[in-house]
């Protein structure tokens, strides 16, 4: 029991953050911004590495764990790329190539 519980918590974390990273993923690359694009890249090959171990034998709560995490995963990327962008972040200081 406790090793379900463990896997659907990896699962909601896992998911959460692919789902994050892809959203960020989305807005840096729209925007041009290659470096932030480059780092966030591992990110989601290091989440969907731990959803390929554990989402195929996933069972209900564990599957529960799932489905809820993409959601609220997207809602805080879309709020953290607005944080970022007004704060200038490092994710922003190279554009095109150039400090734009």
């Amino acid at each position: 029991m406790t090793t379900t519980y463990a896997n659907a918590a990896l699962l909601l974390v896992s998911t959460f953050a692919l789902v994050f990273s892809l959203g960020l993923q989305s807005q840096l690359v729209n925007n041009g911004h290659f470096v932030g694009a480059f780092i966030n890249s591992l990110a989601i090959g290091t989440a969907n590495l731990v959803l390929f171990k554990l989402a195929p034998t996933a069972s209900g709560i564990e599957i529960a764990c799932y489905l809820i995490g993409g959601p609220f995963g997207i809602v805080c990327s879309m709020t953290a790329y607005r944080w970022m962008r007004s704060r200038q972040t490092h994710f922003f200081t190279t554009k095109g190539g150039s400090n734009a």
